[in-house]
């Protein structure tokens, strides 16, 4: 090879290198963010877990598929003036967003104002 050539290929074997990099750090950005939102889904799901089990129905005769469906349409519960109130402050001291921008996500960075100006009115 003469002298040129070779320069030329190590040029363009250095091109595709810095590609490379550069590619590998968009996969590491991406695998970090889809760790960090399956840490966050984790935590979620095993709070999700603990409400289920400490509110599973006492009844042996009634399955979990039939207790959510008696939930979806909303049988079987007594509605009691107060009791949703009471509800969406339990679940919001159990860690979830009760405010319409975030209801249902986990609550991780402490205190939402949303939530609490929906609870003190």
């Amino acid at each position: 090879m003469e002298k040129k050539n070779i320069f030329a290929h190590m040029q363009d074997m250095e091109a595709q290198m810095e590609t490379m990099r550069a590619n590998l750090g968009e996969w590491k950005q991406t695998v970090k963010e889809l760790m960090e939102a399956n840490q966050r889904l984790t935590l979620e799901n095993e709070q999700l877990r603990k409400i289920l089990k400490r509110d599973a129905p006492l009844d042996p005769t009634v399955d979990s598929a039939e207790a959510e469906a008696l939930l979806a349409t909303g049988e079987g519960t007594e509605e009691v003036v107060g009791e949703g109130y009471d509800n969406l402050a339990r679940l919001y001291h159990e860690g979830f967003h009760i405010c319409n921008v975030y209801f249902g996500h986990l609550r991780t960075e402490g205190d939402c104002l949303f939530c609490l100006s929906f609870l003190n009115k």
